[in-house]
């Protein structure tokens, strides 16, 4: 028989990753909130330009008080997306700036 203990891989003696730290929390909160706010305006210029072509014209259209606001309804539709979850922008972009920072 051939001598097992040749086979064998001795462990390796890692330290465990170290807890993080309450900066590294706070930037981490940081960069997830900043990364939803960059999906939230990108949703809001998107929408925009959909609604450019909307026409509100007729018995119950909202004039120009309508056509001055709708700029606040859609950043207000935007910000509530991009808080229920977006459309997949905001994780990418957060994983990009962990790893900028060096916090992946």
């Amino acid at each position: 028989m051939s001598d097992i203990s040749a086979l064998v891989v001795p462990p390796t003696l890692t330290a465990p990753p170290a807890a993080p730290t309450a900066a590294e929390l706070a930037k981490r909160g940081q960069i997830k909130q900043t990364a939803q706010d960059f999906e939230a305006s990108f949703l809001s210029v998107m929408m925009q330009q959909m609604f450019t072509g909307v026409s509100t014209d007729g018995p119950f259209g909202g004039g120009q008080g309508e056509a001055m606001f709708r700029s606040v309804l859609t950043d207000a539709m935007a910000k509530q997306m991009a808080k229920v979850g977006g459309v997949g922008i905001a994780p990418t972009v957060e994983r990009e700036m962990l790893k900028l920072q060096g916090l992946k």
